[in-house]
């Protein structure tokens, strides 16, 4: 019996030593299991292999994360202060990696240097918001070939306006589908040519825009598909506007062509642009009426002229005419002078009688 014993007592220490081995092995795996693959993830950066996100935001780094995970389709880097993006700034041992989305808001970026976004042919969205564009080369947005989205609001300084067009004006961004340019200041429309992309939305809103000029117009027309977003500008509404006004009173393309409103002249100020009068803003009525006034003076002058001619042709005969009428002036008051004296002496009065 007392082996018996012995012998169950030790079967069940065995029993009880194996399923602690078991345990402390699963405890050892999984501390030792790249699960996350931590040693993948950019310093400062959080990933998530399993969506295919890495978000890197807030530090002091002065460049993009470098050694980006090739399974990442999202990178959001945020808060950072990142003055360049220099070329192929986003490579990684030179290959191509298959993001799609890129978020660059609140970067304090500066400069954008040829070829930037290099490797980076699948990107579909690129945001490049609430940064400080100061110098855009012409070659930034080289290498994006299926980009469909491009966010610039609030980022373009008045001095990389013109760099913006250069940049813009590429086949490289054929397929792209919306364009926001919001909060920028511009004063044009930074797009030389509309029939090379393939817009569906070009966002222009809260921009220092007085008119579309008839070229643009004249693209417009053509590019049916496209919606222009354009409420508040300055809308300088005179004759320079009549191509742009009357693109807006028969076109849809202009979704918040409601909130449009006139900021010069004064006496038009706050009143919607598609509200005008046809004769606001017809060049014709303004030019008819600068003529009337200029022909009016003239008319005058000539008027003024004649009259002046008139009199210094018959100088001779004014003098004399003057002088008579002085002689005769005098004349009259010297028989008044001589009734007052007889009026006022009693004894000529009495002589009278």
């Amino acid at each position: 019996m007392r082996a018996l014993r012995s012998s169950a007592i030790f079967r069940r220490t065995c029993a009880l030593w194996r399923r602690r081995c078991v345990r402390y092995a699963a405890v050892a795996c999984l501390l030792f299991l790249p699960v996350r693959m931590d040693e993948d993830c950019p310093p400062g950066c959080v990933c998530a292999e399993e969506s295919g996100t890495v978000t890197c935001r807030g530090g002091g780094d002065t460049e993009v994360p470098g050694d980006i995970p090739a399974w990442t389709s999202t990178l959001v880097v945020k808060g950072r202060n990142i003055s360049t993006l220099q070329r192929d700034a986003f490579g990684t041992n030179g290959t191509e990696l298959d993001m799609t989305t890129l978020w660059l808001s609140y970067n304090g970026i500066q400069a954008i240097e040829p070829y930037a976004f290099l490797g980076l042919t699948r990107l579909h969205l690129l945001d490049l918001s609430h940064n400080w564009l100061v110098v855009i080369s012409a070659r930034a947005f080289h290498g994006l070939p299926e980009l469909r989205s491009l966010y610039l609001n609030y980022s373009v300084t008045p001095a990389a306006a013109a760099h913006l067009s250069s940049a813009l004006n590429t086949q490289s961004l054929r397929n792209l589908h919306r364009i926001e340019l919001a909060g920028n200041e511009l004063k044009f429309i930074p797009l030389g040519r509309l029939d090379i992309y393939n817009l569906h939305a070009l966002v222009l809103i809260n921009n220092s825009i007085e008119g579309i000029g008839r070229e643009n117009v004249t693209s417009l027309y053509q590019q049916t598909r496209i919606r222009v977003y354009l409420s508040l500008n300055p809308f300088r509404c005179s004759c320079e506007l009549e191509a742009f006004y009357y693109w807006l009173k028969n076109s849809s393309q202009c979704p918040d062509s409601g909130r449009l409103l006139c900021s010069e002249p004064e006496a038009r100020r706050g009143i919607p642009v598609e509200k005008l009068r046809r004769e606001d803003v017809d060049c014709m009525n303004e030019n008819l009426e600068a003529v009337s006034y200029v022909f009016l003076g003239i008319v005058l002058a000539l008027i003024g002229v004649v009259f002046l001619m008139v009199l210094y042709l018959n100088r001779g005969g004014i003098k004399r005419w003057l002088n008579n009428i002085r002689e005769a002036c005098r004349d009259q008051m010297e028989v008044y002078h001589y009734r007052y004296e007889q009026d006022s002496d009693p004894r000529l009065a009495n002589v009278a009688v």
